[in-house]
């Protein structure tokens, strides 16, 4: 399967730390709508934290697509919502 990351500028899929960075803006966002924001931010906390270990490149990989993914998801339900447009098809 190919990588989601390539939906993402190379300088933020390739580098794990700007991922990182990423999500937590994007966590502190949706806390913030969702009055929740240290709940949604500690849960991606726990997720990097909980691989941060990982040495396997395969594995490695899948954990960057997944955080890509819900990066890419989250700019589509944001774009959906600000423009009333529907971009996905379920």
């Amino acid at each position: 399967m190919p990588s989601l990351q390539t939906a993402l500028p190379p300088e933020l899929a390739n580098n794990v730390i700007r991922l990182y960075r990423e999500c937590l803006r994007r966590a502190k966002y949706v806390g913030h709508r969702q009055h929740n924001t240290e709940l949604v931010v500690d849960m991606v906390r726990q997720q990097f934290k909980k691989h941060m270990l990982e040495t396997d490149p395969e594995k490695i990989q899948k954990l960057k697509d997944d955080a890509a993914r819900g990066l890419i998801n989250h700019i589509l339900f944001e774009s959906e919502r600000l423009s009333g447009r529907k971009f996905s098809s379920s």
